[in-house]
């Protein structure tokens, strides 16, 4: 066994950006083709702004999840730092 006793906060804020990113593309594109499917539903003129910034969800989804998700992963990485500073850490069997 292995034990994990530290993880880089950079490291983790990498790994966060990039997989949250992915999954706001995910999502961003979800909300992009449902905002461009309401749009035959109702006039442009009763649409207003967050009608059209649901056309562009899928820019601003992956910046937006992976900027926060980035930042909660080096948070929780930081917590884990202090965390196994007081108990040990995580056993890892590896291989």
């Amino acid at each position: 066994m292995t034990v994990l006793k530290r993880i880089a906060p950079g490291s983790a804020f990498k790994v966060g950006l990039v997989v949250y990113a992915f999954i706001g593309l995910i999502l961003g594109t979800v909300c992009t083709a449902m905002a461009m499917a309401g749009v035959h539903f109702a006039p442009h003129a009763h649409m207003g702004m967050a009608g059209r910034a649901g056309m562009f969800a899928v820019i601003l989804c992956p910046i937006i999840y992976g900027l926060f998700g980035g930042i909660a992963a080096a948070i929780g990485a930081a917590v884990y730092n202090l965390a196994s500073g007081w108990v040990g850490g995580v056993e890892v069997d590896i291989g």
